[in-house]
């Protein structure tokens, strides 16, 4: 080998090196956004929720899709700020809503412009009986689909998927919990002013439904589309 064609072959490593270094980083960047997210949802700073996500952002969540930073803003700051905190960004008094983000497996383009995520979050969330309000008590898990993209050179959400799975009260658990304790969206924006700009079809369905929400990925050992047999996880749902 001359040293010409070692030094390419050197070269070549050194950038497949690099490479492999950026997508590690990239992973690293992406778990901090998403982690951000959730240490934002829980204190209720929903102004700064917003600013993570690209300008062509959009949230899936209860069956509707919002979409554009105007949608998301719909979500966040008009509908969930004037909902919880009385229009306050930030936490008030007596209202608990941790979002813990779990189980992350990331998933970054070879090109590094963008990246996908499956997760997961497990929250518990209520009021104190000497907070204002109805007092309430629930817990609540589900599963994230999301997309993420470099844009102007920093990491942002481009898709945030949530479909929450599960519900229970505290009191009473999960083994209790009415289906369709909380309703999807059947109304869009602007015919309903905090709906969103358009539903998923076909509609998410909660607990006791236990549908799969599918992978973004393959079977990491067989390398094929995992598989998604949904025929019983709705047995006991009359549309």
């Amino acid at each position: 080998m001359t040293d010409t064609d070692m030094l390419a072959k050197l070269e070549k490593r050194i950038e497949a090196l690099e490479h492999d270094l950026g997508v590690q980083q990239d992973i690293n960047d992406v778990r901090k956004l998403q982690y951000a997210y959730g240490y934002f949802i829980d204190k209720s700073q929903y102004n700064e929720v917003a600013d993570l996500f690209a300008k062509d952002g959009e949230v899936w969540f209860l069956g509707g899709i919002y979409k554009g930073i105007e949608g998301v803003k719909r979500l966040y700051i008009e509908r969930f700020r004037k909902t919880f905190t009385d229009n306050h960004n930030g936490p008030r008094y007596g209202w608990l809503l941790d979002h813990p983000q779990l189980q992350m497996i990331i998933d970054v383009a070879p090109d590094r412009k963008t990246a996908k995520v499956r997760g997961r979050s497990m929250m518990q969330a209520g009021t104190h009986e000497s907070a204002s309000g109805d007092q309430r008590q629930w817990w609540e898990g589900g599963i994230y689909e999301n997309e993420y993209v470099r844009e102007d050179g920093v990491w942002k959400i481009a898709r945030l998927a949530y479909f929450p799975h599960w519900h229970g009260t505290f009191q009473d658990g999960w083994g209790k919990t009415p289906i369709d304790f909380i309703p999807m969206a059947t109304v869009t924006y602007p015919e309903d002013p905090l709906g969103p700009d358009a539903l998923i079809d076909p509609a998410p369905r909660l607990w006791p439904a236990t549908d799969i929400v599918p992978f973004h990925y393959p079977h990491p050992v067989t390398g094929k589309p995992v598989e998604i047999d949904n025929s019983r996880a709705r047995e006991g749902y009359k549309d």
